[in-house]
């Protein structure tokens, strides 16, 4: 039986030593060191129980079921010797502290998610300080050494992010989202969306160019497709040229995640904004096999809604659902206004056109109305001079000057509370309200963008060669999923658990000789996380 034995000393200290009984025999297995106060004695019991107990972990002073102190443990020495003076060791100093907690608790999601088969701990440390707190990848090194994790030279990271490129660590990190999301996620409805990041550079190339920026910036940029699932989980990133049409780069990114998993024989229904409109788009989706739901745009409405307002007007009631079609190209007719009740898309009969399901709100109208009515005000006010002039909508410039447009503000309002969606999914497949519903978690997407800009501040990036950029991307789209992972288990956005765990820290002393860790005491709403990760060990 391997015990603790705690034993005096000829100086009058405590030996600590782990023993072990052996046919009447004690055998020394390993002596920790001499203890001449309580606190040394403290800390070579807590090393010795470590081993004792086979625990390969942080250490815990609280396993004991009792105080040791040196005075209890029996002086065998005569009084003169025990009244001597003896040495006294060192007082015990702190070497540091670290926020290990949150390294480990990160570390564990990574790992249990399956990144750890891409066996590459510089990598795997450049995603933990990515979520705990994005800076530039020379900077990583003092974020690591924050968590106590063991820091890397500058050159040393430089040749894994290399390394993340030659041996395709995406692939293995898209895999493994994949497994996550088809056994705890939901796979029957995949969303997509774009974005642009731009870079602290003066000079375009051939990846980084300027191109439109919702930002109106005239930096160099790169736009990045992100496929999530319903949930937000992430399943496959791209990056394109930065002046590269956002219509055109959904069906490279679904293709590549099709071929990744074996899913080309495999239906799939992809939603993405109105932004991905467009007639190749479509049929191009349409091909490979794909269901979509698109948004449509509402200057559409009116073709789409022809029958419903030759007979009925712009009058709508609240919630009000119309199932009808919209043609594939604009030369095409697909509407009859002779008919009073609207078509029902049918692939085969109408080969033409597209399903098209339009709701009205009344709450939209309400919504609508307000920007309209600014709008307008905004273009009479460029009009009479008191807004400077630039473009404007509803404001007509002609040979004659500025004029108001009436006819499209009246136009506009016939439209309020109106919003369209085009899909190749037959009512017998999905009725309209599912259409909607499945249409209204691209939110998902948008969300998990906001994270990667936000909290993981993807951008700006300072990167100059595609294989640097596309490195970043792959730590960016394994940091996101675990940061998604952590949210979905508790509720909490990534930032609020970085912010909760990382004040945590375990302290490093040497004392007596002795260099030891010791995780801090937990409270318990931080020990509510660490439950809801299935995070055990502290």
């Amino acid at each position: 039986m391997t015990y603790v034995r705690k034993v005096r000393t000829a100086s009058g200290a405590v030996a600590v030593q782990v023993a072990r009984k052996h046919r009447g025999r004690v055998e020394i297995i390993e002596h920790l060191g001499s203890a001449h106060t309580d606190a040394e004695l403290g800390v070579l019991l807590a090393r010795a129980r470590r081993i004792v107990d086979g625990e390969q972990g942080v250490l815990d002073l609280e396993v004991s079921t009792r105080i040791a102190r040196v005075d209890e443990v029996a002086d065998w020495r005569p009084e003169p010797e025990r009244t001597a003076a003896a040495s006294v060791a060192p007082a015990g100093r702190t070497l540091g502290t670290s926020s290990r907690l949150l390294y480990d608790v990160l570390g564990a999601v990574y790992d249990r998610l399956g990144f750890d088969e891409v066996g590459d701990t510089v990598f795997r440390d450049l995603v933990i300080a990515r979520i705990v707190e994005p800076t530039s990848k020379a900077d990583s090194a003092r974020v690591l050494d924050d968590l106590g994790a063991d820091t890397v030279s500058y050159k040393t990271i430089q040749r894994h992010l290399a390394a993340a490129v030659t041996r395709d660590y995406r692939n293995i990190v898209a895999t493994r989202c994949f497994a996550r999301a088809a056994t705890s996620g939901d796979l029957s409805l995949i969303l997509y969306d774009v974005t642009t990041l731009y870079f602290e550079a003066e000079k375009e190339d051939d990846l980084r160019k300027v191109g439109y920026s919702k930002e109106r910036r005239v930096d160099p940029q790169i736009v990045v497709g992100l496929l999530v699932d319903r949930t937000g989980f992430p399943l496959e990133i791209g990056c394109f040229e930065g002046n590269t049409a956002e219509t055109t780069t959904i069906v490279p990114i679904v293709r590549r995640f099709q071929q990744r998993h074996g899913l080309d024989d495999t239906e799939m229904v992809v939603a993405a904004d109105a932004g991905m409109l467009s007639a190749s788009n479509l049929t191009d989706l349409d091909a490979a096999g794909v269901k979509f739901i698109v948004g449509s745009r509402v200057t559409k409405a009116p073709g789409d809604l022809a029958s419903h307002f030759h007979w009925h007007g712009d009058l709508f009631t609240d919630g009000q659902i119309i199932d009808t079609i919209t043609p594939r190209h604009g030369r095409s007719t697909v509407n009859n206004v002779r008919t009073r009740a609207e078509p029902v898309w049918d692939p085969a009969t109408h080969p033409n056109g597209w399903r098209a399901v339009w709701q009205y709100s009344r709450k939209r109208a309400v919504r609508d109305a307000q920007t309209l009515n600014l709008q307008e005000a905004r273009a009479r006010a460029v009009i009479d001079g008191t807004k400077p002039a630039k473009a404007t909508r509803f404001v007509t410039v002609t040979t004659k000057g500025r004029r108001l447009d009436t006819a499209s503000i009246e136009r506009a309002r016939s439209l309020i509370g109106l919003k369209g969606y085009v899909s190749n999914l037959p009512v017998s497949v999905m009725d309209s309200r599912d259409i909607i519903a499945k249409y209204h978690d691209l939110w998902h997407v948008e969300q998990s963008f906001r994270m990667s800009k936000t909290d993981l501040r993807a951008r700006p990036m300072f990167h100059r060669t595609r294989d640097a950029i596309e490195a970043h991307l792959t730590i960016v789209f394994a940091a996101l999923a675990v940061a998604r992972e952590v949210q979905d288990h508790t509720g909490l956005a990534i930032g609020n658990v970085v912010k909760q765990l990382r004040p945590l820290r375990t302290s490093t002393i040497v004392i007596n000789g002795a260099t030891e860790s010791f995780p801090p005491q937990i409270p318990a709403a931080q020990q509510r996380i660490l439950a809801d990760l299935g995070f055990v060990g502290y």
